[in-house]
């Protein structure tokens, strides 16, 4: 049975701070950054919050990431964007993108940024939920390292590509759309290999391009994308892979498919590059343009309430609505704490002896 610390979410964003800053990421950058992982804590998404640290502090070990970025808009007409990223730490790079995008729809009613020369973003979901606060919809999606098989292949060509949407609700928590273009994020196969659980049946092929439940084999194989096979959808999944693609990086000019640079020390490097570091793409649309906004958001109530009131399967309570695991985790974690595995803490405590960062290993609040 895996063993858990639980620390305060406060306590995790400060270490988070402190480990960016001593690899020369200024302070303010440091702070949005750590802010970023802590959301993903927060709303259980544990693949992509602390226990992503690790490999960001090897990304900055080996030059990988550049703390101090220039970031520029290289071309700018109207509602749409192209950002050139200068290699930052994508927790840095995709904020102020995002930013762009809704500043271009406070001028224009929606805002269009494609990104390049980035790197990993964290989830997808930050982004979008950031549009709420404006009184938009928010969309974020990105490209990441080739670990998903396209339908019918025996090789890596695609990554997870995640895409995120957002819809505020007025009395009801907004409708949150946050979802891997593979059957599953590569971060969840991680966690499983890290507590020793076999994965359920058709999240991943092995070298061979058979079908595993081994976390291991999926460093030699890959993961399925979404639908797992042609009779379950698999050609849907990807598609929308393929979608995310285009829009993140052939749009902008980042490397694309196989050739998106590795995030992790054991991916493989590509042989050849077509284009600059990894890609992203962000979408705002002002509500109003629209319709008024409580107008709106008292349908997405309505909307929620009818799909509340669905008659529910057999083993089943109620029908779910997007995102409601995360806000009730984010309520939960809020205020008991974030569980983290004692395989995540070991890599905290040997980051915080590399960077000298005060640990509190045993828990923090």
């Amino acid at each position: 049975m895996p063993q858990y610390v639980t620390f305060s979410a406060e306590y995790l964003r400060d270490f988070t701070t402190r480990v960016f800053i001593h690899f020369g990421v200024p302070e303010q950058d440091a702070v949005a950054a750590a802010d970023v992982l802590s959301k993903a804590d927060l709303r259980g998404i544990d693949s992509h919050g602390v226990a992503r640290l690790r490999t960001y502090v090897d990304m900055f070990t080996i030059g990988r990431i550049n703390p101090r970025p220039d970031i520029k808009i290289v071309r700018d007409k109207k509602s749409v964007a192209t950002v050139d990223g200068d290699s930052g730490l994508g927790l840095v790079v995709a904020p102020r993108a995002n930013e762009i995008a809704m500043e271009k729809a406070a001028q224009h009613g929606s805002g269009w940024v494609s990104v390049c020369n980035t790197n990993h973003y964290g989830i997808a979901s930050y982004y979008s939920l950031k549009a709420l606060e404006r009184d938009m919809i928010g969309w974020s999606m990105t490209n990441t390292s080739k670990t998903v098989v396209p339908l019918w292949g025996a090789e890596r060509r695609l990554g997870t590509n995640p895409i995120a949407i957002a819809f505020p609700g007025l009395k009801n928590p907004p409708i949150v759309i946050d979802l891997s273009t593979s059957v599953v994020a590569f971060g969840k196969v991680e966690i499983a290999e890290r507590a020793g659980t076999p994965l359920p049946e058709g999240w991943i092929i092995d070298g061979n391009g058979n079908m595993s439940t081994n976390p291991a084999d999926v460093y030699k194989g890959g993961l399925m994308p979404l639908g797992s096979t042609r009779e379950l959808g698999a050609h849907k999944g990807y598609c929308l892979s393929a979608m995310v693609d285009i829009l993140t990086s052939v749009l902008s000019g980042a490397n694309w498919g196989p050739f998106v640079p590795p995030f992790a020390l054991f991916e493989e490097v590509p042989d050849q590059s077509v284009g600059k570091g990894i890609g992203h793409f962000f979408g705002a649309m002002e509500i109003d343009g629209f319709e008024e906004v409580e107008v709106f958001k008292k349908r997405i109530d309505h909307w929620i309430e009818v799909f509340r009131n669905t008659k529910p399967a057999p083993g089943h309570q109620a029908v779910l609505i997007p995102g409601d695991p995360e806000h009730d985790a984010e309520k939960t974690r809020s205020k008991y704490g974030i569980p983290v595995i004692e395989s995540v803490v070991n890599d905290l405590r040997e980051i915080a002896k590399m960077t000298k960062v005060d640990f509190q290993s045993t828990g923090g609040s």
